[in-house]
């Protein structure tokens, strides 16, 4: 008895002690050359690191030793595209990408350029490098900390400058593919059966080619360099040491059934969706900001989540992890978001060349030389190459055909100082207010985006930003001589692009649909392509539609799946007679079809594949052969406005009525081949049908195991590019939200986010595929802000400390 009364006594001493002493587990500390003092990382449930230093030099180098350990084969790939080194590991194929990334380096002053982004911008990249540079050191020194992605390659991870950071190489930088398309049309086809086809806004371009440029040498492939240094690097199963790889002759079994074909022209797919609603809109007084930028969907996730606290900085959200600081998040005084905004910031200009000297160009009457620089660039099993990338006034030449004594230049606006993508957020992380705010989007050279902000005061805001170029006598849809008609007028300043702030709405919403008004003068620095307006338009419907906002209906909105097409669309086929059983039960499930592609419906799996065969027939019932070369470029908006019209294109009411029931019958006859007779099995979502499967770089070219640990699983999903929750427009999704965040601006710990498939980008870590199921059932995941809420999630805790 007497030790049974001991045992309690010291059980109830224990359980006194932990009352009063909160427990921390997994706290371990790491010794690092390069700090000044201590600091604290919190990791929490969904793998996101909360930073906590004692001044500022400190809180970026340990951004950037945290985000190096977790994106450590990210990084290394990464700066190989910003520096030009891919060849080096991956041999002869990868040379024009080097060549390329070299040509459209940034050459500028570096202390300018890192000052452009912030006051500090100097020691805050520096320190950030530093402390990649200090995670880098340690798996040096211990070579077991190597991801087995290192490993595949037999390769190991190269020290950074800041120079890597400030690489153009992977952002959303114009429309010069688009303008050699458009040009190459227009010397074929002409300038009105361009803007026939595509939805230009505003509605009247020059796209005409001057008489000077012969459009039949515009089929060059005058683009490689540029296009071989911005496609994502593609692994071959020969880059991997032989225990690896994936044996010869097995099929992925990871792979994408029965997917349509990526479109070519990707940029009208792409997309984001942001928002912010004053408080007078919501149940609970609060304004909200909700942003979800879409990108490729790829391991690890393009963007990475981060806290970082210190004097000075207190600031949540996510940014591309190569990056200092948060570009899309909120501080203790604000919330913002972005989408993009069209800006055209690249021109293609075409030179005659002195036929005795091909380094020199005409310009005003005069022969010019061409700057020229020489590099050597290292080839894998393969002879070091020296190779001469030359330079007009107007920028990088791209190519020159000696045969017919031409040369070809990019400018770019984003070689300006100032145009790394999203790092002038560096200075929005900091401010306190709506002016605050617009000062720094003063600084926001690249993307062009639609910036907007909430704070805690109520106040709502919108600011088009982007470096600008104004061209006063042409375009910018067309390529034009360099001979100096064609020059800029200088850049806009952002300030003066478009902005609302507190709108009587009560909400500002943007979608990449054009949403500059119509009040709005300076259209010569504003481009003429927008994405098509049903998530924009969606969106204002339900934000504009009186019901009072909550966290829930928000985060609905963003994963909405309601087809503003399908609405248009269906209603005109419901009168049609059908022929037998099968149109019949077709018809039946479209007349009580709520519209919504939801990954369960089946009436969604039947309108998808109708909206696709309206798209790919159009002109097998309206030929037009030289209308081939422009439907890359055909946009739902002007395909909808000829049926809602058809006197504009398709000649009578009866015409388009008969295209409507044709492709739709046609629609259900390809259904049928593909399901069978019943109708049950035709549902939307399914591994045949509307899927997603994230896949590593690496992920097609390993064996069996790797594969499975690499890569995502199979999951069914709904919605496609047309609606909020946007999905994109092949079967296998490749773009969309990952990254998402709402945030409740006067409660900061409502805020709620996704980063699939992880943190992490190591497939050991368990941060690396933990938030995929819950993204694929479109969920979400607490980002807390105060130290109480961060505490009680931590699953571990690292203290980095002065070596």
């Amino acid at each position: 008895m007497r030790k049974l009364r001991v045992l309690v006594l010291c059980i109830s001493l224990l359980s006194f002690i932990f009352q009063g002493c909160k427990w921390k587990p997994n706290i371990n500390e790491t010794k690092i050359e390069g700090l000044k003092a201590s600091v604290e990382v919190v990791r929490d449930e969904a793998g996101i690191n909360h930073i906590y230093a004692k001044n500022q030099h400190d809180l970026f180098f340990a951004q950037g030793y945290c985000a190096a350990k977790d994106r450590l084969f990210q990084f290394e790939i990464w700066r190989r595209q910003a520096t030009g080194t891919v060849a080096e590991i991956l041999g002869e194929r990868e040379l024009k990408r080097d060549i390329g990334t070299r040509l459209f380096k940034f050459r500028g002053d570096m202390t300018t350029e890192m000052e452009h982004y912030h006051p500090d911008g100097v020691e805050i990249l520096t320190a950030y490098t530093n402390g990649v540079n200090a995670y880098i050191e340690e798996v040096l020194q211990n070579r077991e900390l190597l991801p087995v992605t290192f490993m595949m390659l037999d390769i190991l991870p190269q020290k950074w400058t800041p120079e890597v950071i400030i690489s153009r190489h992977q952002g959303l930088l114009g429309n010069i593919t688009e303008e050699l398309d458009f040009g190459r049309a227009a010397a074929e086809v002409g300038s009105e059966k361009i803007k026939e086809y595509l939805w230009f806004h505003p509605k009247d371009p020059d796209i005409e080619l001057d008489p000077a440029i012969d459009g039949s040498l515009l089929s060059d492939d005058i683009l490689d360099l540029y296009n071989a240094y911005r496609k994502p690097i593609k692994f071959e199963p020969e880059d991997l040491l032989a225990e690896y790889r994936v044996k010869e002759g097995t099929v992925s079994n990871t792979g994408n059934p029965s997917s349509i074909g990526e479109p070519k022209s990707n940029d009208v797919f792409l997309g984001s969706n942001n928002w912010v609603t004053s408080p007078a809109l919501s149940e609970n007084g609060h304004a909200y900001m909700a942003n979800d930028p879409h990108r490729r969907l790829a391991i690890p996730s393009l963007r990475y989540y981060v806290h970082l606290s210190a004097p000075g900085w207190n600031v949540i959200g996510g940014g591309e992890p190569e990056i200092p600081g948060v570009s899309i998040g909120h501080n203790e005084y604000g919330a913002w978001g972005l989408t993009v905004y069209e800006t055209d910031g690249e021109d293609l200009y075409v030179y005659d060349i002195n036929p005795e000297n091909h380094n020199q160009y005409r310009y005003q009457g005069n022969w010019e030389d061409m700057e020229t620089i020489s590099e050597t660039i290292k080839v894998k099993n393969g002879d070091d190459r020296q190779v001469d990338l030359q330079y007009t006034r107007h920028g990088p030449v791209t190519y020159i055909d000696s045969i017919n004594h031409k040369a070809y230049a990019v400018r770019c606006a984003w070689l300006e100082p100032g145009g790394s993508p999203y790092l002038a957020s560096l200075r929005m992380d900091q401010a306190k207010s709506w002016e605050e705010f617009r000062d720094a989007c003063n600084y926001s050279h690249i993307p062009g985006e639609n910036m907007i902000w909430a704070d805690t005061d109520g106040n709502i805001g919108w600011q088009a930003v982007g470096i600008a170029p104004i061209r006063k006598n042409h375009s910018g849809l067309v390529p034009v001589p360099g001979d100096g008609r064609y020059e800029w007028d200088g850049y806009l300043p952002i300030i003066e692009k478009p902005h609302v702030y507190n709108p009587s709405e009560g909400f500002i919403a943007t979608a990449n649909q054009n949403v500059t008004p119509d009040s709005y003068t300076k259209w010569d620095a504003i481009g003429f392509t927008w994405s098509d307006p049903y998530r924009g338009q969606r969106i204002n419907e339900v934000l504009g539609s009186q019901t009072k906002l909550n966290l829930e209906r928000m985060q609905e909105l963003q994963t909405d799946y309601f087809s503003i097409p399908a609405r248009t669309l269906v209603p005109l086929i419901k009168n049609f007679e059908t022929e037998g059983p099968l149109m019949a039960s077709v018809r039946d499930k479209l007349a009580n079809w709520d519209f919504r592609l939801d990954k369960t419906s089946i009436a969604a799996g039947i309108y998808v594949a109708w909206e696709k065969e309206l798209m790919d027939r159009l002109l097998d019932y309206f030929p037009d052969p030289e209308a081939e070369i422009l439907m890359q470029y055909m946009q739902m908006a002007k395909l909808l406005e000829w049926i809602e019209n058809p006197e504009i294109k398709m000649g009578s009411l009866q015409k388009r009525n008969e295209y409507l029931i044709g492709t739709f019958q046609s629609a259900v006859q390809g259904m049928t081949e593909k399901f069978g007779d019943d109708i049950s099995k035709w549902v939307y979502g399914q591994p045949d049908y509307k899927h997603v499967q994230i896949k590593h770089p690496l992920g097609e070219v390993v064996n069996a195991e790797l594969e499975a640990k690499l890569n995502t699983e199979l999951k069914p999903r709904g919605g496609n590019q047309h609606t909020p929750g946007s999905t994109g427009i092949a079967n296998s999704q490749l773009y969309g939200a990952t990254f998402r965040i709402i945030v409740d601006v006067n409660d900061w710990d409502k805020t709620v986010g996704s980063n699939p498939p992880g943190q992490s980008g190591n497939p050991e870590d368990p941060f690396y595929k933990n938030l995929y199921d819950q993204w694929s059932e479109d969920g979400y995941f607490p980002v807390y802000f105060s130290r109480e809420k961060v505490d009680s999630v931590q699953v571990n805790k690292s203290i980095l400390s002065p070596k």
